[in-house]
């Protein structure tokens, strides 16, 4: 009987000894014991759910864990949003998106929060595209802004109120001095698709959410929001909105995941440290970038927080110039630009 036992007892020392070896090996602080979950409040197939779904699948690599991503759309974002406010602050809930919408609900009376609320973990940077159907007459944006001087009723597909897209086309409006019909769909996905069938005339989503329709040429881009023209592989080239309008004053709109403040110490310093080692350096947010029009930006803490700043006061004064706002952008403590 002596045998069997001391069998049994090195079997169990060699295990726990095993699994201590496994734990030595994990390189953070913070190791999650059930799936972590990322609210993408928007629709399924738009910018924010293809850039967070490569980003969720570097950070399974990372910590060993699934991140499952919960499309929760509706309100401008602002549902899946408000779901991930209030949820414990245990590191198990983040929510995603275009982060300048952190700062703009409460413009808009849809959340009560701002920047301070959340630590920012950015992925990319998003560059808007002005395109319309391509049996439209408009070959350039020249054509497009003649167009709509003499007709304010040309529509144009967003993903929604106070959406980038949506922001995007009130900058131009205000900047061009012209009027527009806005479309207000659930998502950049049926947006574009709208434009490509005819519904619409004119999108202004950005370049991720329209890059294949681009290529398969069943869109034709004017104009990118960018100083610099931009190259999208497998298409070319599309020239600056600043050819036409060179006083348009855009910021970068950046993307990525973030979690409600009050979380664990070790959650956030486990995130910087994947962020600072795993995300800066991923080859597949980096292809993900190039063939989708956008920029890599892996910025997180304070670094993040003040590049996206100058997004929120952007948006929230355009909002307020358009009439959407709700509460004004100075009783918020938001300066004009």
């Amino acid at each position: 009987m002596k045998r069997p036992f001391t069998l049994l007892l090195a079997t169990v020392l060699l295990f726990s000894f095993g699994c201590e070896q496994i734990d030595e090996d994990y390189p953070y602080s913070w190791k999650p014991e059930r799936p972590m979950t990322i609210i993408v409040p928007w629709a399924a197939g738009g910018s924010t759910d293809q850039v967070t779904r490569v980003a969720a699948k570097e950070l399974e690599n990372a910590l060993g864990q699934t991140v499952v991503i919960a499309n929760q759309s509706g309100a401008s974002g602002s549902i899946g949003t408000r779901n991930a406010l209030r949820a414990d602050p245990d590191g198990y809930t983040w929510t995603s998106g275009a982060a300048s919408s952190l700062g703009t609900y409460s413009v808009l009376g849809l959340v009560d929060t701002d920047l301070d609320d959340w630590h920012l973990f950015l992925t990319v940077a998003n560059v808007a595209v002005v395109s319309v159907n391509p049996d439209s007459p408009y070959e350039d944006f020249g054509d497009l802004l003649a167009a709509m001087e003499e007709d304010p009723r040309i529509s144009v597909a967003t993903a929604g109120t106070a959406s980038s897209g949506h922001n995007v086309m009130d900058l131009i409006s205000k900047t061009a001095g012209v009027d527009y019909r806005h479309v207000s769909y659930d998502g950049g996905n049926p947006a574009v698709i709208s434009t490509v069938s005819g519904e619409t005339q004119v999108t202004t989503l950005l370049a991720t959410e329209q890059v294949e329709m681009i290529r398969g040429e069943r869109l034709r881009p004017l104009a990118t929001l960018s100083k610099e023209p931009l190259e999208i592989e497998g298409y070319g080239e599309i020239p600056s909105i600043y050819e036409w309008l060179p006083d348009i004053d855009y910021a970068t709109n950046y993307f990525g995941i973030w979690v409600r403040k009050g979380v664990p110490d070790e959650v956030l310093e486990t995130m910087e440290r994947i962020w600072e080692e795993q995300i800066s350096n991923s080859e597949e947010l980096k292809r993900y970038a190039r063939q989708q029009g956008a920029i890599h930006t892996p910025y997180y803490g304070e670094d993040a927080r003040e590049r996206v700043w100058e997004k929120v006061k952007s948006d929230a004064w355009v909002l307020y110039d358009s009439g959407q706002a709700e509460v004004s952008p100075e009783e918020l403590g938001i300066p004009r630009p």
